[in-house]
């Protein structure tokens, strides 16, 4: 069986890229946790927001690789010495990735009572006109 992407359409030339990055956010494992919002504040501005209750900024990581921003969280877990008689809240560590589009820049992050907000901005690409002349045959 033959896999068909629509990146093998004719018209599409040189989208397998683009192909790939669907196919690798479809596979990556975002679970539910931790939960997260995506505001759009403007025409090209973005806001994402974790909650990472329990979390503090030097637990957190927040990494842009490949148009891909990665946030990834690892809590120290101090329950040594400690008797739970009921743990609902548990240390545990997350990734969650999300995939950039060309010209989307992360302008800065923050920490807000145990909200962790990414912001992003949409940069407008320059206009370019090109003129490609027809070389004459001999």
């Amino acid at each position: 069986m033959t896999k068909i992407s629509f990146a093998s359409h004719p018209f599409l030339l040189g989208f397998e890229q683009l192909d790939r990055l669907v196919e690798r956010t479809a596979k990556s494992g975002n679970e539910g946790y931790p939960p997260y919002n995506i505001e759009q504040s403007s025409d090209s501005t973005y806001r994402i927001t974790l909650a990472v209750a329990g979390f503090r900024e030097e637990d957190l990581s927040i990494t842009l690789e490949n148009a891909q921003l990665v946030i990834r969280g690892r809590q120290q877990d101090d329950s040594e010495g400690r008797l739970f008689l009921h743990r609902g809240i548990a240390a545990r560590q997350f990734q969650r990735s999300f995939v950039l589009a060309e010209g989307v820049e992360v302008t800065g992050a923050s920490m807000e009572n145990g909200l962790l907000h990414v912001e992003l901005q949409q940069m407008q690409p320059e206009t370019v006109v090109q003129t490609i002349e027809i070389a004459r045959k001999k």
